[in-house]
């Protein structure tokens, strides 16, 4: 599960972020004071901070200056202030993004997502709620490894590679079980059940109608 610090002092605000993300899959830790964030953040490992920039203690863009001595951890800055200099400057303190308050909360969750995509590393996948490892051969969600077999895994593995595409029964049927496979294509049908099973509420493939599946970031 990918971990997001978020220092934001206004409580009703960190709440209200804090749930959402809870809700998208990502483990949450919340600081109020700029300096208990800073100190979060260099005693722990984050894949992401959400930061804002007004804070008691230490200002965001101070924050932002200091972890970058250290650390290329994403940062997003979270600010009432709309003014191009304070832009330019959370951006040059070394922040990858930055966005005003108030915003909608699905424009702050695409954001997130969009570079989190960019930064993970390249054998590793992560889609809705569950985390593909290329390189261990192995999936998870919230920390806890989800047993699959070998073609429940690499049926998996396509459409995550896929994700947003609408793929094919005899697309799927080629890529996991090969050109000259003499497999009907019910049998598709019958491992996404096994799938969805597994990766319970931590990930939807949903059935398009006459086509065949797709899982959506």
């Amino acid at each position: 599960m990918q971990r997001i610090l978020l220092i934001e002092d206004e409580a009703s605000i960190a709440r209200f972020i804090e749930l959402e993300l809870k809700h998208e899959g990502f483990a949450v830790t919340v600081c109020t004071d700029g300096r208990e964030g800073l100190l979060a953040a260099q005693r722990e490992s984050f894949d992401m901070l959400l930061v804002d920039v007004m804070l008691p203690g230490l200002n965001g863009i101070e924050i932002c200056r200091r972890i970058r001595k250290a650390s290329d951890v994403p940062i997003i800055l979270v600010t009432a202030r709309d003014a191009v200099m304070d832009r330019v400057g959370g951006l040059d303190a070394g922040a990858d993004d930055y966005i005003v308050k108030p915003f909608a909360i699905e424009e702050l969750l695409a954001r997130i997502r969009t570079i989190l995509r960019r930064t993970q590393p390249k054998d590793v996948l992560v889609i809705e709620g569950i985390t593909i490892d290329r390189t261990a051969h192995s999936v998870s969600a919230q920390g806890q490894v989800i047993e699959l077999t070998k073609t429940e895994y690499d049926l998996l593995l396509f459409l995550a590679m896929h994700h947003s595409q609408v793929c094919t029964r005899e697309q799927i049927l080629t890529a996991v079980w090969g050109f000259d496979t003499e497999v009907e294509t019910n049998v598709v049908d019958v491992y996404i059940r096994h799938l969805r099973t597994k990766l319970g509420v931590f990930a939807t493939i949903e059935t398009v109608r006459g086509v065949g599946y797709v899982m959506r970031q």
